[in-house]
């Protein structure tokens, strides 16, 4: 078992920090073996603490070379120096701290503190990296401003980076030289960065709602250097919708951002200086697909959202991780919405929510969006604190409307400005702002699960009254047996038969808006509630949930001519697809019962019909194309007890296959009328009609039509765009065609194996393949010279993808794929725990399977149990295990 400290940190337990610091000044003497870190750190004992108390500074694989405090060195018998703290028990209430430590950034490879990618040094200090940098309090509520100057040779690491804004510069002897940072904002250690290397810059301005001008500096590689316009583009975008919709405005003189190939996360918000994982800001359109244009504009508006919500106004500890994140997540949503299609980003959330967050709340691994507990904060950088999260803010934003949470945020920042705080800090402000009582709501953030809700309705025509009844429950969780009553917005309409929406007059149940509106949003309190409806003159089609209203699971029994009536009228885009979606769950299950009963699975004729009406709807090509995909393999797990792994793909298959021969006609005129001519634009109707054409053609190749073989591979070769040009390889590479993928896969390789980014593409498309020698492939593309195990972007696009997207293959029955993922795990977590212990997550998902399955991953995750390992690692294993 593991020899690591493994004690578990408690929300409860929670102290302020016994000392206070003042100003912080950094010298860092780089080298990649030898860097020497020189902190001087003015302390001050905080007055809310017992007098007396030691000062207990963490630090991890640091050497110590001296210390001192107000001029005088320590002996060694005057401090004692631990795995993880330097403690020096004897200090004045005031004083300056000196330390001298050297550090080894080239043999990092957990990638957190200061670590090299490629020739550039790099720092990640979220959540707790600055510890192995220098000793010091590393917790985020303890802030300081900053004076950071880097020292290096001046040919090897011409730049060199810093948060806050350059103050002076200058020549040293030996071909070095140094640049001094001032950051003039108090943060926490988890904010800081650093970045030395030979790069090069893409500049711009962007001037503020106040007036004045800021430099804007995207910071590559040399070759990359044709790859920012995009992501600076998407920055002044967001710096104006920032100032728009928050009244927000960036306070520094110059923002930075850098890319850096090797990164655990997508990107870090450090004040002033944003570290960005490469395939986050670069791209081009003929080496970024579309999805990855739209992924950009999303994470660099998300990093630069942190500028307010997580650094001028932080977390108090750890545990309030969705303090910054859920907002800014539902920041980015929303700034996204506004640049694309508004209903097609809602779908393309709730999607992912559904598929991965939902099968997170049901798994041993389930926890609150505020945890109480923890042994390793990394294990909490989730899909429940982020999206969650988000969903949280945004029930906020429902029940409060647009101009009260304008008004709660605005006191938020105004309130907080330059604190670490809670979440009850965050929901104090949209109280206050609005008088709603957000008691109950709190519940949100203490309980795990996916609440589920039951819902009926009645009409009594005499009356013209119809009446929603609704029933919550939360499932128990694996961390918590008892559930309370959550306050849940349902928001709903009502379809007349025309399809058109009703207006609204509540006389029985709370809600917001206003009376004969055309929706509302119902306020759920109780375990069963009822809601009527007045002047309702005739039996209605309920559109429950609009918009996605509220994380929660929907029973509402809904009859297959009401699926239809709302997947052809609804006036709700994320319902109208959300129908279809229903219909198509349905027709799949109905499938799978036939195929595990020895019979040949037909798809119900309802559902193709339907979809035949999405080609005469006139629907903007957005939305079609996203109601045109069938629920993916993931997402119909979920809608079983134990998984039928081999029937699910067969079934869906099938399903793609019968569509595309009964729909033929329909698929190709689409194809054909969603061909785009002209340069390349990443713009929201351009994305939409090269997203509609590329599904329908992959439906055809499901026929495997001679011309459609054809069509895909001259589509591969001739294409301008990265988008076109990977769909087309996906269509020859997962289709029975082998020849002809073989050809396309050498051609791809020989064309790209220079560009690391799009190689991992070229891996994703192997490792998801579906074809029995799926694992057999990606062990030998392991051994590929693009491959590195010590690169996060390449496990996630190699190993990543096969364990998670691939699930025919890495469940099948010979447990093989499981052996494979421990191995590997096993092998990472000496490198990089934090990536271990998220590439583990599909062997934790062990509830769910069959007891063939089950027992093989138990028996894997008994093996990893038994090595020495992380805290990482060494906490989700725990957890999964039975």
């Amino acid at each position: 078992m593991s020899s690591v400290n493994n004690d578990i940190i408690y929300l409860k337990d929670y102290l302020p920090p016994a000392f206070l610091i003042q100003t912080v000044n950094l010298e860092f003497d780089l080298s990649p073996h030898e860097t020497r870190v020189r902190s001087t750190i003015t302390f001050t004992r905080n007055q809310e603490r017992n007098a007396g108390l030691p000062l207990e500074l963490h630090g991890n694989e640091l050497k110590l070379i001296s210390v001192e405090i107000d001029g005088q060195p320590l002996s060694e018998s005057q401090y004692q120096i631990t795995a993880e703290q330097l403690i020096i028990p004897d200090v004045p209430d005031q004083f300056v701290l000196k330390t001298d430590v050297q550090i080894d950034p080239a043999n990092n490879t957990s990638l957190e503190g200061l670590y090299r990618s490629n020739t550039m040094f790099c720092t990640q200090c979220e959540a707790e990296g600055f510890r192995k940098i220098t000793y010091y309090p590393d917790r985020p509520d303890v802030m300081a401003a900053f004076t950071t100057t880097v020292i290096a040779d001046k040919t090897e690491y011409p730049v060199l980076l810093s948060n806050g804004n350059p103050v002076k510069k200058g020549e040293l002897d030996n071909n070095r030289h140094f640049v001094v940072w001032q950051d003039p904002f108090d943060k926490p250690a988890y904010l800081f960065a650093l970045v030395a290397g030979d790069l090069q810059v893409v500049k711009d301005t962007f001037t503020t709602m106040s007036g004045r001008e800021v430099a804007l500096e995207i910071w590559v590689e040399p070759e990359n250097i044709t790859k920012c316009d995009h992501a600076m583009a998407s920055l002044k975008a967001a710096m104006k919708w920032d100032e728009e919709v928050y009244g927000r405005e960036y306070d520094l003189d110059i923002y930075m951002i850098v890319a850096v190939n090797d990164f655990n996360m997508g990107a870090m918000e450090n004040k002033g200086l944003n570290i960005f994982n490469s395939s986050c800001v670069l791209a081009r359109p003929d080496t970024a697909t579309d999805g990855a244009f739209q992924r950009i504009e999303g994470v660099v508006a998300h990093e630069y959202f942190h500028n307010w919500s997580g650094n001028r106004v932080t977390c108090r500890d750890w545990f309030q991780l969705s303090l910054k994140e859920g907002f800014t997540v539902y920041r980015d949503q929303c700034f996204s919405a506004d640049m694309n299609d508004e209903a097609v980003k809602r779908i393309e959330d709730v999607a992912m929510l559904r598929t991965a967050q939902f099968a997170e709340d049901a798994g041993p691994t389930a926890h609150p969006v505020r945890p109480d507990h923890f042994i390793e904060i990394s294990n909490f950088y989730t899909l429940t604190i982020y999206e969650k999260g988000s969903e949280i803010v945004r029930m906020i934003a429902n029940l409060l409307g647009p101009d009260l949470f304008r008004k709660g945020s605005d006191l938020y920042f105004e309130r907080h400005d330059g604190q670490a705080v809670t979440v009850e800090d965050f929901i104090g402000a949209m109280a206050d702002a609005s008088g709603i009582d957000f008691s109950q709501f709190m519940r949100w953030y203490s309980q795990s699960g996916t609440p589920e809700l039951t819902v009926s309705g009645h009409y009594d025509a005499a009356a013209q009254q119809y009446t929603l009844t609704i029933k919550q429950q939360t499932p128990v969780t694996k961390d918590q047996p008892e559930k309370l009553p959550l306050h849940i917005p349902v928001k709903v309409g009502l379809l007349n038969g025309a399809g058109a929406d009703m207006p609204l007059t509540l006389s029985a149940g709370e809600a917001s808006g206003a009376q004969g509106d055309h929706d509302r949003v119902l306020h759920l309190r109780e375990a069963e509630q009822v809601f009527v409806f007045e002047n309702i003159d005739e039996e209605p089609v309920p559109s429950l949930l609009r918009g996605f209203s509220a994380p929660v699971k929907l029973d509402f029994g809904y009859t297959q001519a009401q699926l239809l009536h709302l997947m052809r009228h609804d006036s709700d885009g994320f319902n109208r697809w959300d129908a279809g979606q229903r219909l198509a769950i349905t027709a799949l299950k109905a499938m799978v019962t036939q195929f595990e009963a020895g019979q040949i699975p037909k798809l119900d004729s309802a559902l193709t019909e339907a979809y035949k009406g999405l080609f005469e709807s006139g629907l903007n090509p957005a939305i079609l194309a996203e109601m045109l995909m069938l629920p993916g393999e993931a997402y119909l797990a979920e809608q079983f007890d134990i998984v039928p792994v081999d029937a699910i793909h067969a079934c869906r298959n099938i399903a793609r296959k019968t569509l595309a021969e009964t729909l033929n006609a329909e698929l190709e005129q689409t194809v054909a009328a969603n061909q785009l001519t002209g340069e390349y634009r990443p713009l929201a109707e351009d994305i939409a009609k090269r997203r509609l054409k590329n599904i329908c053609q992959s439906y055809l190749m499901t026929l495997e039509a001679d011309a459609v073989v054809e069509r895909s591979w001259q589509q591969f070769s001739t294409a301008d765009n990265m988008t076109d040009q990977h769909a087309a390889l996906t269509a020859l590479v997962h289709s029975k065609q082998d020849e002809k993928a073989k050809a396309a896969l050498e051609s791809f390789e020989q064309q790209w194996k220079d560009d690391a980014l799009v190689m991992d593409q070229w891996f994703q498309v192997q490792a998801s393949r579906p074809h029995p020698d799926a694992l057999a492939r990606v062990k030998a593309l392991m051994e590929h010279p693009a491959f590195s195990l010590k690169n996060p972007n390449k496990v996630r696009s190699l190993i990543s993808v096969y364990c998670n997207q691939n699930r025919v293959n890495f469940h099948s029955i010979d447990g093989l794929s499981y052996q494979f993922l421990a191995d590997v795990v096993l092998e990472l977590d000496g490198m990089n725990p934090q990536i271990a212990s998220r590439l583990i997550t599909p062997l934790t998902r062990w509830q769910k399977m069959d007891a063939k399955r089950q027992q093989l991953m138990q028996a894997e995750l008994q093996r990893i149990a038994a090595a020495d390992l992380s805290k990482d690692l060494f906490e989700v294993v725990q957890k999964a295990l039975p």
